[in-house]
């Protein structure tokens, strides 16, 4: 039998040896231009309608792109087969056809075609029903679109995420999806899409019981089907308008559309090619028939053939047999494989949605914080704006008290809003070092002098120790380190009265210029239990209920100080007896440096921008909320310049397209194109504009779009006066300045 095994084998060994002697040898161009000819080939039948023959020459380019080793294109070709499997109603294949896809983009980094994995996902999840996968893989494919700045393919995936929407009866986001869609999609001139979110818009509206614009927006999507030549589109556009006159009770219109709705479809189908499922068998049987006639023929030759043939025959047929056998129990053997690669695929599909949800929470987590910031820093933006203007406008002397207390909660606030962020910032991973050389002695007894007025009030002595023999000029995160400083001598401050605080800086090792520098602040004030103290680097902690009702605070700052040593490579501890007062020491790694030139004390902004001729300016002022107009418009007035006001970003093109004006003052989300949308259409055409972006958005996370869309720099709101004093002295002068206002 091992013979019989081994002259098997020899035969399909110089059997594949033969057919391989006879091909030409085919450089990689060749083989590119083959598989570029296929994938063309298969979507020309694909539109024609001829699935099995597309499927067929997909298979054929996956084949020659393994081969290749070109595994970009075996990704791509990966999607492009399970669209096509999508089609013919096989959708498990269609699954693993889209699992194989996604982990070879992964592997690769192919973000872009990963995207479009993403949303086809998304479309097959959604034919099935699963609604929230497919808003999940929507969302996926956004989140990646937006990364690899291919915002040209966003509205596709924005109107499948809207059809979702409106499966599920949550006809408010399908309404806001379908605003984006029909923007980008103009932007982009991409008119099937235009065309079928106008259309879907239209049964939207009239579910919100809006059947006027209802029938606006869908005979506009008719339209732009009808003169494409869109035929699906122009068939829902006709079902739509029949519901949309059905709700309006003018019967004979809902008759005349349903008519024509029912003739296209029947013109539609007559175009489809047969049932799938009768073409998938005919396509078998037509295959098997050829093949039985093949080999008949085969045998009518052997027939007449020689005894010779006759027993070459017979020993073929022996081997055929073997051969058959054999393929057998390989084939048997490979369906075992494949059912166990299928079940490790679907445990592994599962493991990377679990992962892709676990990514889209947390995205959610900081998208959720970014909305809120910006809802919250806006009303405060009113909130310390026009206490400001009151405070300066001779207020009544029982007045003044009410107007410090306002300002004061909305300091309040705004720290606080401040420190959920950073926590959110730290927690995402989100925080980056900035490195600089600084005198370290100087930045903590700057710190200390700051705090020192604070201590006061509690009648507190301040002491600071700072070891001889160490240097002064290091090179490290010196806003960090304040930070950090800040949090903690602020803490001491808080629960200590006529006590002491120290501040002691002493270096604990040392190898070459790297040093480990120890930071202690001591304090005999109030003191932490034994069971508190494991608790108090945690979000919202703060010892007690007691505590918090007596001293205030949100119970953030020491959260966000272990966040800022561990992204300093540091430690921190923790020494405290109730009563008898605590001791904080954090220890972080910093390079001795040379020491720096002191940089020259700058003027006071106001007497800066006082020594300009302001009488010429014109400024345009973009913000659609009416309170924000006039506070802005105030402050303006008050430093002596005037401005035009406009509340949208299409009104802002067109005002700078008429009028020379020198300073544009730019909100980002307002109804209609947003800020960064203007801002790029307004660089298209002057590149020299003074453009700042006035907005309550997170800044750190968004600073790559602001500098993308050409802004000069960003003031956030709420902002203080002499802030934007200097930002526009620096602009009008023509100085340069790229630094954010900390609001």
């Amino acid at each position: 039998m091992s013979q019989i095994k081994y002259l098997i084998f020899a035969f399909l060994v110089s059997f594949v040896f033969s057919i391989h002697a006879q091909e030409p040898a085919q450089d990689a161009d060749v083989l590119k231009l083959r598989t570029s000819n296929f994938i063309d080939q298969a979507g020309f039948e694909s539109q024609r309608g001829d699935y099995f023959k597309a499927e067929e020459n997909l298979e054929k380019a996956l084949d020659i792109a393994i081969k290749l080793d070109d595994k970009k294109s075996v990704g791509i070709i990966h999607t492009k087969i399970a669209r096509l499997q999508y089609h013919i109603l096989e959708p498990e294949k269609a699954l693993v056809s889209l699992t194989r896809a996604a982990e070879i983009q992964r592997e690769i980094n192919d973000y872009a075609n990963l995207a479009l994995t993403y949303n086809i996902r998304g479309v097959l999840h959604s034919s099935k029903k699963e609604y929230q996968t497919a808003l999940d893989y929507f969302k996926a494919s956004k989140a990646k679109f937006e990364e690899e700045d291919l915002e040209q393919y966003i509205p596709e995936v924005l109107l499948n995420e809207a059809k979702v929407f409106t499966e599920l009866k949550n006809y408010k986001s399908a309404k806001e999806g379908l605003e984006k869609t029909i923007l980008l999609s103009k932007k982009h001139n991409l008119s099937n899409i235009l065309s079928s979110a106008l259309i879907l818009s239209g049964k939207v509206y009239n579910n919100l019981d809006n059947s006027d614009l209802a029938l606006t927006m869908t005979k506009e999507g008719l339209e732009i089907a009808q003169s494409q030549n869109f035929l699906d589109n122009t068939n829902s556009a006709y079902l739509t308008l029949s519901n949309i006159y059905e709700s309006k009770k003018d019967y004979k219109l809902t008759s005349d559309y349903l008519r024509k709705h029912v003739k296209l479809t029947d013109s539609i189908l007559n175009i489809i090619p047969e049932n799938l499922e009768t073409q998938n068998s005919k396509f078998i049987t037509q295959y098997n028939k050829a093949e039985n006639q093949e080999l008949k023929a085969q045998i009518n030759d052997v027939e007449k053939g020689s005894n010779l043939t006759r027993i070459t025959t017979i020993l073929s047929i022996a081997l055929i047999t073997i051969l058959s056998l054999l393929t057998l129990s390989l084939y048997k053997n490979n369906n075992i494989r494949l059912r166990t690669n299928n079940m490790l695929h679907k445990k592994n599909d599962e493991l990377i949605v679990a992962k892709e949800k676990a990514e889209l929470a947390s995205k959610t987590k900081a998208n959720f914080l970014s909305t809120v910031t910006h809802e919250l820093r806006t009303p405060l933006y009113a909130v310390t704006g026009l206490t400001s203007m009151l405070m300066d406008e001779n207020p009544k002397p029982d007045q003044i008290p009410h107007l410090k207390s306002l300002k004061f909660s909305g300091d309040y606030l705004l720290t606080f809003i401040n420190d959920i962020l950073q926590i959110n910032k730290i927690e995402a991973n989100k925080v980056e070092l900035d490195p600089e050389v600084f005198n370290l002695k100087n930045k903590v007894d700057n710190v200390i002098s700051a705090l020192n007025n604070s201590a006061l009030d509690n009648n507190i002595t301040m002491h600071f120790e700072y070891q001889n023999d160490i240097p002064e000029n290091y090179m490290a995160d010196q806003l960090k380190i304040s930070q950090i400083l800040i949090n903690l001598i602020g803490n001491a401050i808080k629960f200590t009265k006529d006590g002491d605080i120290w501040v002691r800086v002493n270096k604990i090792a040392e190898k070459n210029d790297q040093h480990t520098i120890r930071f202690e602040v001591e304090d005999n004030g109030i003191g932490i239990t034994k069971e508190k103290q494991d608790q108090m680097f945690e979000s919202f902690s703060q010892g007690s209920v007691q505590i918090n009702r007596k001293y205030g605070g949100t119970g953030l700052g020491l959260s966000i100080v272990k966040g800022l040593i561990k992204i300093l490579k540091g430690k921190i501890y923790l020494k405290s007896e109730l009563g008898k007062g605590s001791t904080f020491f954090f220890e972080i790694p910093m390079v001795k440096a040379e020491a720096v030139k002191a940089k020259p004390i700058e003027k006071t902004h106001g007497d800066n921008i006082k020594a300009l001729d302001l009488s010429e300016i014109k400024i345009l002022v973009v913000e659609d909320n009416k309170i924000n107009q006039m506070i802005t418009k105030k402050i303006l007035n008050k430093m002596d310049l005037y401005c035009d006001v406009v509340d949208n970003g299409e009104s802002a093109v067109e005002n700078v397209k008429e009028t020379n004006y020198d300073v544009v003052l730019m909100d980002i989300h307002m109804p209609g194109i947003s800020g960064l949308e203007a801002t790029k259409i307004i660089r298209t055409f002057d590149k020299e504009l003074t453009i700042f972006a006035l907005t309550a958005v997170t800044l750190e996370d968004k600073m790559h779009e602001f500098d993308e869309a050409g802004f000069d720099d960003i003031i956030s709101k709420p902002f203080k006066q002499e802030d934007f004093e200097k930002k526009l002295y620096y602009a009008l002068t023509g100085l340069p300045t790229k630094s954010e206002i900390s609001a």
